[in-house]
């Protein structure tokens, strides 16, 4: 059975089904929240399986279903929803995974009183992601979007109570929202200059030939290409999304949240979002590459960011304590060899890594919830220990994740995926802008080098800390395995944490093949690429080795013994441990200017606005002082004293209107006998 693009909404619409049936349940309809929570990503696999059928039957085919929102001018403001390999994997991917995760909350939130409210939000945030899946549109696409930072929101602040939950709900929000204004003023500048935000409708969607020639065709400031000025707008919204240097400062504190809400954040729906949209709108970032007399290319932006946030990540890992910290900077590291991927031309890459990248970090981060939840709800990795015995189910799989995460070769996905990564880095495929650069342009594949061997030492040094050696706190000491409700989504996905990179090996790269509209699969020898692949075999066992020798043979032995790289390096550890000192330096520059326009603010609308209301106000009373002199003095009294004198003549005159006919016929007798006199007198003359 397959599915066309117009029936795409319904993938959306049934996880927003259950949040609306969550919204009315009350507290104790704790059945009726989840159920309709879980049926409803059920069903939207199930839709989603139908599409990718229905995709791959004819994988160079984009099916579109465009529709008129409401009539605008003499036009009407059109969105549509595209059916595509891209939007099919993706779909089945979410639906999956967060299918997975919210049967792991059933177990690991069943204790919390809000239970009903959190699925709630739960299904409105795969909707969310849905809907901005499915659109051809990216009016409707960053609708969904904010949608996204909403739920976000609303999920890393679940536990408002605590004031850091609070604090990072609201980190979170502001600081994509630092983002979002630039793909918001990116998708006013593409409706303004390519006169659509469809991507595709027949021809003359944005990102087909005839509107990205127009925007190749015109400049800004500098000599950009007009392509390449929206693309890095748009670019901005997934720095934002995607936690990107240098907005990546909310992604850890989004731990806040229970940690089904970081799993789900970090492996299925919002980081995944930037990434999704720059391979969607990749045609035209990738626009200028034609171009070669442009002093900036777009995609050369997105891969030296990437390259930073691949390092960053890695290295602020490495002396972190929080599990589930280490786990959010091993993300931030991940989505920036992503963004390389895409920086280097290979949006196929990247969209493999993000798939084996979902299941293996939904793994370890769901892995780490079931630590915290039979640890009583400890996440400091010194105060762990010893749950390789106490918690067997748990540590084969999170072990399994670790692996697929470090690129362990040749049995984990994540090796396969990263080696694409890494391969399309080393030859700089698809852009130009990095070739122009000569030996600079070699700068970011250097960076992701790096970041494989402290991939591989961050994640051994997580394994050790947490379930190798004795435990040293109470809490570690009586953990024990979780329901089956938690661990086999563990199962599940550990298990597709190794199956799922075969789809994309150098030898038989049937998803890439699929991703690109192509009906054969292609392969090469692996020796093609061995030279390569041995170098980052090479550099993953170093890691590996050196994490086992410092953390692996020692272990430690009570929680406040010093981290044997703090005992080496303490000014090193101190600065990573501290993040970099991102938060203190936004904190002592944007932080103090936002306050002192604030204070500024202030004084001008107390002294300035203010004065200048309250001096028209007086001014106000005053005109209306003299205008109300000048009315009842001038104006009155004139009209006042003129009407005084016609009200005497009118009672004089009224007093001969006595009604009295024998006084009127006197009168008027009277009055003709003077008449006659005069003329009597006048005659005699």
């Amino acid at each position: 059975m397959t599915l066309s693009a117009q029936y795409l909404w319904l993938i959306p619409a049934l996880p927003l089904t259950a949040a609306a049936i969550g919204s009315l349940t009350p507290r104790g309809g704790r059945a009726i929240s989840a159920g309709a929570a879980i049926l409803s990503m059920a069903a939207a696999f199930v839709v989603s399986c139908f599409a990718l059928s229905s995709a791959l039957a004819d994988p160079a085919a984009k099916q579109v279903f465009n529709f008129a929102w409401f009539d605008l001018g003499d036009g009407a403001l059109r969105l549509g929803f595209l059916l595509d390999p891209l939007t099919a994997f993706m779909c089945v991917m979410v639906t999956f995974v967060g299918l997975l995760i919210f049967i792991f909350s059933t177990g690991y939130m069943k204790e919390d009183a809000n239970f009903t409210r959190f699925f709630c939000f739960l299904s409105l945030f795969a909707a969310a992601m849905l809907g901005l899946l499915v659109a051809n549109s990216l009016l409707l696409l960053f609708i969904c979007w904010e949608l996204v930072g909403l739920a976000s929101y609303l999920l890393i602040g679940f536990w408002f109570h605590k004031p850091s939950a609070a604090a990072a709900a609201k980190k979170a929000f502001i600081t994509t929202r630092i983002g979002d204004l630039g793909l918001l003023l990116g998708l006013l500048w593409l409706q303004h200059a390519g006169g659509t935000l469809l991507f595709y409708d027949g021809g003359n969607g944005a990102l087909e030939a005839n509107v990205l020639n127009s925007l190749l065709g015109q400049t800004v400031c500098g000599g950009l290409a007009l392509s390449t000025a929206i693309g890095l707008l748009i670019f901005c919204g997934a720095v934002g999304k995607s936690g990107q240097f240098p907005l990546h400062v909310w992604l850890p504190d989004a731990m806040e949240g229970p940690t089904p809400v970081s799993a789900l954040i970090h492996a299925a729906t919002m980081v995944a979002a930037g990434v999704f949209l720059i391979a969607r709108v990749f045609p035209l970032m990738a626009a200028d590459q034609l171009l070669s007399d442009v002093p900036l290319h777009a995609l050369t932006v997105v891969a030296f960011i990437g390259a930073i946030t691949a390092l960053m990540g890695a290295c602020i890992a490495v002396a972190q304590n929080d599990i589930k910290r280490i786990l959010a900077f091993s993300t931030v590291s991940q989505l920036g060899y992503m963004m390389l991927a895409i920086g280097v031309g290979s949006w196929v890459a990247a969209i493999f890594h993000l798939l084996t990248h979902a299941f293996f970090k939904a793994l370890l981060f769901l892995g780490a919830g079931s630590v915290i939840h039979a640890a009583h709800h400890e996440q400091d990795i010194r105060a762990l220990g010893g749950l390789r015995s106490h918690m067997k189910i748990t540590f084969a799989t999170f072990a399994v994740g670790m692996m697929a995460l470090a690129g362990v070769p040749f049995l984990f996905s994540g090796f396969w995926s990263k080696e694409a990564i890494l391969h399309a880095a080393h030859t700089m495929e698809g852009s130009a802008g990095l070739a122009g650069l000569g030996v600079l342009g070699h700068v970011p594949f250097a960076m992701a080098i790096i970041a494989v061997v402290l991939t591989a030492f961050y994640n051994t040094r997580l394994m050790a800390e947490v379930f190798f050696g004795q435990p040293r706190s109470h809490a570690a000491e009586h953990a024990h395995e979780n329901s089956a409700a938690m661990t086999v989504p563990l199962v599940i996905l550990a298990t597709f944490a190794v199956t799922l990179g075969f789809l994309g090996t150098p030898a038989y790269p049937w998803l890439q093949a699929k991703l690109l509209g192509e009906t054969a699969v292609h392969g090469h020898s692996l020796l093609e690429g061995a030279g390569l692949m041995a170098t980052s075999i090479v550099l993953v066992a170093i890691g590996l080795g050196a994490g086992w020798a410092i953390y692996g043979r020692r272990p430690r032995t009570t929680v406040s013994a010093r981290d044997p790289l703090e005992v080496r390096a303490p000014g090193a550890f101190a600065a990573l441990g501290n993040r970099l000192g991102f938060d203190e330096l936004y904190a002592a520059t944007a932080f103090r200017a936002n306050d002192a326009l604030a204070t500024i603010s202030d004084l001008m609308d107390r002294y300035v606005w203010d004065g200048a209301v309250r001096f028209l106000a007086a001014l106000g009373v005053f005109t209306g002082a003299a205008n109300r002199e000048n009315d009842e003095q001038t104006l009155n009294g004139g009209f006042n004293a003129a009407s005084e004198k016609v009200r005497g003549l009118g009672q004089l005159y009224s007093r001969l209107q006595t009604g009295e006919v024998h006084g009127y016929l006197r009168t008027l007798a009277m009055g003709f006998v003077i008449v006659l006199l005069i003329v009597l007198l006048g005659g005699a003359r």
